[in-house]
């Protein structure tokens, strides 16, 4: 956090040791304000269509880059409602269910993957996120070894398994 005052009360933050690390603190003695800088939960979902697998490029993103299918949790929205939400923003799918794969830490963005396998049917329209999608063949798919990469390479290893 880079912030230099309390968005509560005005005052000065000040960065203090708090359960074993250094967090912004509000110098008011009556406010007790403190900056956890806890993870966001973001879901993932590896779309699953016609024995391919929907990866999508962000218009942010390097051209050769994508992905899966990411999103931020709404207010009072389970995992979920918004993978599938996800799913039909970016994708245009109204995928029916969500089978949770696992849960990954991606330090780099202080966030927690939540990911699951989003088997699909339909037409992909691309929401204003994406610019582009490719469909890779379940066979000829590889993870890699950050972010949601890792839940591609637990999902793989259980179809191993079927």
């Amino acid at each position: 956090m880079d912030a230099r005052f309390c968005p509560r009360c005005g005052q000065a933050l000040q960065v203090l040791p708090l359960n074993g690390q250094s967090r912004p603190r509000c110098t008011a003695a009556d406010c007790g304000y403190v900056h956890w800088d806890n993870p966001l939960p973001v879901v993932a979902a590896i779309v699953e269509m016609d024995d391919a697998v929907i990866l999508a490029r962000n218009r942010d993103w390097p051209e050769k880059m994508y992905g899966l299918i990411t999103g931020f949790l709404e207010k009072a929205e389970s995992p979920e409602d918004a993978v599938l939400r996800e799913v039909w923003e970016e994708l245009g799918l109204r995928a029916t269910a969500a089978h949770f794969i696992g849960y990954y830490p991606f330090f780099a963005q202080n966030q927690l993957i939540l990911a699951f396998h989003v088997p699909a049917t339909g037409d992909i329209v691309l929401g204003e996120e994406l610019a582009a999608i490719k469909r890779v063949p379940i066979e000829r798919l590889q993870a890699w070894n950050f972010g949601t990469g890792l839940a591609v390479r637990d999902w793989l290893a259980t179809r191993l398994l079927l």
